[in-house]
């Protein structure tokens, strides 16, 4: 009964999100609500609630200072050299675009910690997207399958939980698997190619003329003047148009010209990274590359935990770049609505986990995956435990997979001789989905700094999440790792 009603919970859930009836916050907290009730427990969904917040403080607080922080670094200017360098690359072409988007995703992944990836991604990102009104969903979807593959490195969690639930050294588990893991991330490259050359084909292919390439700041100013765009023409019957302002456009051309002007509304929004904003501090450059370089390497080496570290971090950034209290203040509040946004679905998301935990619906899930498994399948188990990843740390949270399930997958496995190490390795197959499950709280700081919907991200997500999850799988078993 239990297990009919977890699954029903998280299809509910689902189709919820989806379909846009409710909000992912609203759903979060009234479907497990619902539930709870309905298997008889409704006077303990307090103690559950309870519970699973007290589980997840740590993380909204890590969150709430994390975005504190990295928008602190952001307007002071921390990373318009990663932008600026990024579009030299992508040369406004939206297929470099994309590939750029997987790449750094990638790169700032090293961290391990996908809120971080994903603010400084985001915020590098998006003008560009804006600019040339790509679809932010592409985005969204490159970035999140891009951390899930580095996720797995030893300081990013699956890896380290993997190892500790089975005995196992993590550099035993994540070493083998690089090989499989390099075929990962070249399935997102090739992925971001493939979406890239679709937004390409959507919207013409577009360069900056040889102005723009000189001054490439101009493309994250929106509203400046003397921005400069040039529509390539695709073949006969288009048309050549430059937008040689805000709101201007002159072109050539009949049936088949393109209007690449944009509206007062988009340009007003797409004023994120001015190059000649009141918050930027270059004098203090050196030292917000160097604080954060600090932070970083203690979150890597845990010197402390992550949310007193970035509390710390969110502290010295105010009050360095911005002594007076009227700018610390103007701050705080530039940045309150991605604040609440995250930090109130991760408390959403609470009640669900702690429904999910408490009333025993993620112990009988498992337990009857586990038992639908054949006998003939026991050989077989770290194929088996890789593609029950997907689904598994898709509607559970990793700690609840990599302790409460794996354990169960290794003994069934060790008794048709398949080490632990194959388990451990197959078992973070999974992650590039895992990232996009409602319960990542990461997720949501990138859906929120992206202004996209997270059914709409789901929806375009997971089917490109699951292929590469299964690149990975296989991967690893034609190289006789798994």
């Amino acid at each position: 009964m239990l297990t009919v009603l977890g699954f029903a919970m998280i299809a509910t859930f689902l189709v919820l999100i989806m379909t846009k009836k409710m909000s992912p916050i609203a759903s979060l907290v009234l479907i497990p609500a619902l539930f709870c009730v309905a298997v008889g427990q409704g006077a303990s969904l307090g103690d559950y609630v309870i519970g699973g917040v007290g589980t997840l403080a740590p993380t909204a607080a890590m969150l709430m200072f994390a975005i504190v922080y990295f928008g602190v670094m952001i307007d002071v200017g921390l990373f318009d050299p990663i932008v600026r360098a990024i579009l030299r690359f992508c040369k406004a072409d939206p297929m470099r675009i994309v590939v750029g988007t997987a790449l750094l995703a990638a790169i700032v992944s090293l961290d391990g910690d996908g809120s971080t990836t994903f603010m400084i991604t985001v915020s590098a990102m998006y003008p560009l997207y804006k600019r040339l009104k790509m679809s932010l969903v592409v985005m969204t979807c490159v970035a999140a399958t891009a951390n899930g593959v580095m996720n797995t490195l030893p300081w990013g969690g699956p890896t380290a939980r993997a190892a500790t639930a089975l005995k196992v050294d993590a550099a035993d588990i994540f070493v083998p698997m690089i090989p499989a893991l390099a075929m990962g991330l070249l399935a997102v490259v090739l992925l971001a190619f493939v979406l890239g050359r679709r937004e390409r084909k959507r919207l013409g292919t577009l360069t900056l003329d040889e102005a723009l390439v000189a001054e490439p700041e101009t493309v994250l100013v929106g509203a400046g003047g003397g921005d400069r765009l040039t529509k390539t023409p695709k073949g006969p019957g288009t048309a050549t148009g430059t937008a040689t302002g805000p709101g201007t456009t002159t072109g050539a051309g009949g049936a088949g010209s393109a209007d690449v002007a944009e509206d007062d509304d988009e340009e007003q929004e797409f004023k994120g990274l001015d190059p000649n904003r009141p918050t930027l501090r270059p004098k203090l450059y050196w030292f917000n590359a160097g604080l954060t370089v600090a932070l970083l390497a203690a979150m890597i080496m845990e010197v402390m935990p992550i949310p007193v570290l970035f509390l710390i971090g969110a502290a010295l950034a105010l009050t360095v770049n911005f002594p007076r209290m009227h700018d610390q203040r103007a701050r705080i509040a530039a940045h309150a609505d991605n604040v609440l946004n995250v930090s109130g679905m991760v408390f959403a998301a609470a009640v669900f986990t702690g429904v999910l935990t408490g009333t025993g619906m993620v112990e009988h899930m498992a337990d009857w995956l586990v038992g639908a498994i054949p006998d003939a399948m026991g050989p077989h188990m770290a194929v088996v435990t890789g593609v029950l990843s997907l689904p598994l740390t898709y509607f559970m949270s990793n700690d609840g997979f990599y302790f409460g399930v794996l354990p169960v997958l290794a003994e069934a496995g060790a008794a048709h001789g398949v080490s632990h190490l194959e388990i451990a390795r197959a078992s973070i197959a999974g992650q590039p989905l895992h990232m996009s499950s409602p319960l990542v709280p990461a997720v949501y700081v990138l859906v929120g700094m992206a202004k996209v919907e997270f059914g709409d991200h789901t929806r375009f997500t997971v089917k490109w999440a699951v292929l590469t999850s299964l690149v990975v799988l296989c991967a690893g078993v034609l190289f006789g790792i798994i």
